[in-house]
């Protein structure tokens, strides 16, 4: 099969397509032959290890310490169910799927396999491949920290970062929740999150949101410039603070600062479930999640693609069509 592969850490020209044997499921594992993936920020992290501070060490464990330990990348894809493993129960050759590979990666490549019992579920039938597979990455890493907070109506939801694929996800989700949602965004942006739900715009460039007085419910980093010792004062009492993008100083510091200051403070997604891209296809179904995309690349083009991710001006995903 054709994949996207890196051999060392580097820019984007370190990945490059290559002939690799076509993996075989094992007993509890589908092998899918993916239409579509997306490049992501966490794609972008691991073939440049630029890490948040602290986290090279830690992040080297799992990426690799000299060379890449996985050396196709691609988190999600959305494709059809090529073949299946004895034991892997719910499947068969044919279903359209979208799954989250997670730090496994792999979904660069013509096929990629993942555990039945892991996160992947039926693709929405409304949308296509490319569009399911966009849904992916900022949908499920979005709702995995939203359920660890109390987002329902009325509630009062900051997103800082709101144009990106996770952002763009919250906002939605939030919106689907009956929240009040501010997004923080630039300005060329403001037209694009309130398209999706939310409530007010407030542009980083002109205003800085951690100093305006206002408070919140729920506020959610996916940037990871709003560490708690900045917003800490945006927080209502009992409220939670969701670190999508963090660094080692606040990881370590989440659980004292959220016990003094009578808070949640989340740093992590937990386990990717199935269950949530279930949710993620349901809202999908009735109109209520839409795939944001801002550039399609073939999987030939796959270093402009990350050339184009390391910018940091994406908006929602960017789009790898595999096949």
């Amino acid at each position: 099969m054709r994949a996207a592969v890196y051999r060392r850490f580097g820019g984007p020209d370190v990945v490059g397509v290559e002939e690799v044997p076509t993996p075989r499921p094992r007993p509890d594992e589908i092998l899918i032959r993916v239409h579509a993936s997306t490049v992501s920020a966490a794609d972008h992290r691991s073939r440049s290890k630029d890490v948040p501070r602290g986290l090279a060490l830690p992040s080297s464990l799992v990426l690799g310490l000299f060379r890449p330990r996985r050396r196709v990348l691609g988190m999600d894809v959305a494709g059809v169910v090529e073949a299946v493993g004895a034991e892997a129960l719910g499947f068969a050759p044919g279903d359209e799927v979208i799954a989250m590979l997670g730090s496994r990666f792999g979904g660069h490549a013509e096929y990629a396999l993942i555990k039945a019992t892991d996160a992947v579920a039926p693709k929405p039938s409304r949308l296509r491949f490319d569009e399911a597979a966009a849904i992916v990455f900022g949908g499920i890493t979005a709702r995995a920290f939203l359920r660890q907070a109390d987002v329902s109506a009325g509630a009062r939801v900051l997103v800082n970062g709101a144009s990106g694929s996770v952002g763009t996800a919250v906002v939605q989700l939030a919106h689907a929740s009956g929240a009040h949602v501010t997004a923080v965004t630039s300005d060329a942006n403001g037209d694009l999150v309130m398209g999706l739900g939310a409530d007010e715009v407030v542009d980083y460039g002109k205003t800085d949101f951690a100093a305006d007085g206002r408070m919140y419910d729920v506020l959610v980093d996916c940037v990871g410039n709003a560490p708690l010792s900045r917003v800490k004062g945006s927080i209502a009492s009992g409220g939670a603070v969701l670190l999508v993008a963090t660094d080692l100083p606040s990881l370590l510091t989440a659980k004292r600062d959220a016990r003094r200051l009578g808070i949640s403070v989340v740093t992590g997604p937990g386990p990717y479930r199935a269950d949530d891209l279930r949710y993620l296809t349901q809202l999908a179904e009735e109109g209520r999640l839409v795939p944001v995309i801002d550039r399609t690349y073939r999987l030939d083009e796959i270093a402009d693609a990350h050339r184009y991710v390391d910018t940091g001006r994406k908006r929602g995903s960017v789009v790898l069509a595999v096949s």
